[in-house]
């Protein structure tokens, strides 16, 4: 009779943390994720505004593991002639590292990159006179730029030299 449940029960040990640890990779990120990802992602000040609000409390969104890191501007000027593009650049670069280890980029480029151009023209709105003129122009350069070659591995700082 002993040896009836011996087997079973080994078996049973032996698959548990299997099955655990494949029930923990399923809860590993919540189910709203891409929803959440989505919100902070569009061209609205107040989608840039939670944003920045969970980017500067990014422990509370640990369980989602999003991509933080960013390289602000790449290789232009986080703060060209002294206009403050760096937080602009930060968003854009949360959106492309998330929405590419989603799978999902290619699908979201163009907003990702209408949201950048929005959150810069923002930024701009707060000159006048021709330093807004500027400010305006070099905007959209930049835009230019991440909607030509945005997402390339040259830009992206991943190319082999």
């Amino acid at each position: 009779m002993r040896r009836r449940y011996t087997a079973p029960l080994v078996a049973l040990a032996l698959a548990l943390p299997a099955v655990l640890a494949s029930a923990a990779d399923a809860s590993a990120a919540p189910a709203d994720k891409g929803e959440v990802l989505s919100s902070w992602t569009q061209t609205s000040a107040s989608s840039y505004n939670a944003w920045n609000a969970a980017r500067n409390n990014q422990a509370a969104w640990s369980a989602y593991g999003f991509d933080w890191s960013t390289d602000y501007c790449t290789t232009s000027p986080d703060n060209p002639f002294g206009f403050p593009f760096k937080d602009s650049c930060a968003r854009h670069d949360f959106g492309y590292r998330n929405y590419k280890a989603a799978g999902t980029f290619e699908a979201n480029k163009s907003r990702l990159d209408s949201a950048f151009y929005a959150d810069l023209k923002r930024v701009c709105a707060t000159y006048s006179g021709a330093s807004k003129t500027s400010c305006d122009a070099t905007a959209w350069t930049y835009y230019q730029a991440v909607s030509a070659f945005g997402g390339s591995p040259a830009v992206d700082g991943t190319a082999v030299a």
